[in-house]
């Protein structure tokens, strides 16, 4: 935690801040381990401040380290005092706030000027050191694991959607996960063609086309995975189809390394899509980062920027025919100096159930 909270210092430093509040608790998190519901933390460059009720002081007292404790319900009235005693003049606060809380914010600090910022914390995120790289890899094993034990739990014709969906949530959990990352996707049939089609109880039957996208966490850090299996043999279409996006979704494993840019991400595997004649049916983004939030920075696109070694991203194309069905492909690449390392190992071939 030392070493991201020197790196925290350091931009602040090289800002016009005087300070920084954060009150994000993934960002109070990445900072000092205190995963607690009710925490302020206050950096300038001769404080570090953590600020919680009685309810979590102990539990700060033995995660937190580095910081003076100070247990009050009423934070930012301690931190009025301070800043007026510093002489600090603007600061910074995550911008995730309530309005409410914006309002009491100005109200506490009347006079010092207020620089909501929607990134501060969050781009020092996107590059992950080994103990996050390590949360993460075990977080896409255990996924790894239930998608191969769900794949001998579906009965074509007689299991559900909503069946899969929780078979895959506490297998997760059996295997060691805290929870899942997001709610679960099982979409087959018409309903594949959604994106972000929910599981409902229909029943999963012969001729279907099925997307699980599904995650979980584990020591506080996220796997997103995706794969697309068929019920019975596919048509020549769908099976082409399904061709396309694993190239689509291999174009850019093979392509990812640190300096690639952000549209360069997004281009490549958008291409092989394109050039198949399905352009308009790729409706999304190739991908984004994920850590302790499971859509954190960066993002792809039309963004500026270069991936750069330690980020840890998604590759997920995609072609969706609108009441017909969908597919899918997605991975968590870390991206390395000389290219990138594939931490979902489920099988990508298309598997056919009966």
């Amino acid at each position: 935690m030392e070493q991201r909270i020197l790196n925290f210092e350091q931009k602040l430093a090289q800002s016009e801040l005087d300070g920084f509040l954060v009150t994000n608790l993934l960002n109070i998190y990445y900072l000092t381990g205190f995963s607690g519901t009710e925490a302020t933390v206050f950096i300038s460059k001769n404080r570090r401040l953590f600020l919680t009720d009685a309810r979590y002081t102990l539990m700060a007292r033995k995660s937190v380290q580095g910081f003076d404790i100070i247990e009050t319900r009423s934070p930012l009235s301690v931190l009025a005092n301070i800043v007026s005693a510093d002489g600090l003049s603007r600061l910074g606060f995550d911008k995730q706030v309530t309005f409410a809380y914006y309002q009491n914010l100005k109200a506490c600090l009347a006079g010092v000027e207020l620089a909501a910022m929607d990134d501060f914390t969050e781009e020092l995120r996107m590059i992950k050191d080994s103990n996050e790289i390590a949360a993460i890899k075990r977080a896409c094993q255990i996924s790894d694991q239930a998608f191969a034990d769900v794949l001998s739990f579906i009965k074509p014709g007689e299991t559900t959607e909503l069946e899969v969906a929780h078979f895959l949530d506490f297998r997760m959990r059996e295997y060691g996960a805290a929870g899942i990352s997001f709610e679960t996707i099982a979409a087959s049939g018409g309903r594949s063609a959604m994106p972000h089609g929910t599981a409902t109880d229909k029943a999963i039957v012969s001729g279907d086309m099925l997307t699980l996208d599904f995650g979980c966490y584990y020591n506080h850090y996220v796997s997103d995975m995706t794969r697309t299996v068929h019920i019975g043999p596919p048509t020549d279409e769908e099976f082409d189809i399904y061709e396309t996006v694993l190239k689509a979704n291999q174009s850019l494993i093979e392509a990812s390394k640190a300096g690639l840019s952000y549209r360069d991400f997004d281009r490549i595997p958008r291409q092989v899509i394109d050039e198949a004649g399905y352009a308009q049916y790729f409706t999304h983004g190739i991908g984004h980062g994920i850590g302790l939030d499971i859509h954190e920075r960066p993002y792809f696109g039309n963004a500026d920027g270069v991936v750069e070694a330690g980020m840890v991203v998604t590759d997920e194309p995609g072609i969706y025919l609108d009441n017909k069905y969908g597919v899918r492909i997605e991975d968590d690449l870390l991206i390395t100096a000389a290219g990138c390392e594939v931490l979902t190992q489920a099988p990508k071939e298309l598997i056919m159930l009966s």
